[in-house]
């Protein structure tokens, strides 16, 4: 009994290349097909998995920079918001200026605020 237990404790604790392994072994040298294997590997593999997963992201100013006025213009342009919207975002800053966009309009929209002289960081 205290055996099992402890092959059990081993089988909890395997990292997810070692259970990637584990699962070929048991396909190839004895042709059992492991589906708890990928449940193993889900359990211990969720947080990267989900990080790879991110779809929505949040453009967040940090800072404006040197170039303050230029920034708000941006802010204006990028988001659709009025002078003094954009003006009371750039001044609030830390502060969300895009929430819920694709990686590529979050990466576009960081490029055009950096090039103004903004700190920005996605999240």
């Amino acid at each position: 009994m205290a055996d099992l237990k402890q092959f059990a404790e081993q089988l909890v604790n395997l990292t997810v290349k070692e259970v990637n392994e584990l699962a070929t072994i048991l396909k190839d040298e004895y042709g059992i097909e492991p589906a708890a294997a990928a449940v193993v590997v889900a359990a211990g593999g969720s947080e990267g998995a989900a990080e790879e997963a991110q779809t929505e992201f949040t453009v967040v100013l940090k800072e404006a920079g040197a170039s303050k006025l230029a920034v708000v213009k941006l802010v204006k342009e990028l988001t659709g918001l009025g002078l003094k919207e954009a003006k009371d975002v750039v001044d609030g800053a830390p502060s969300n200026v895009k929430e819920g966009v694709t990686k590529e309009e979050a990466e576009g929209l960081k490029k055009s605020l950096e090039e103004a002289g903004a700190v920005v960081e996605l999240k």
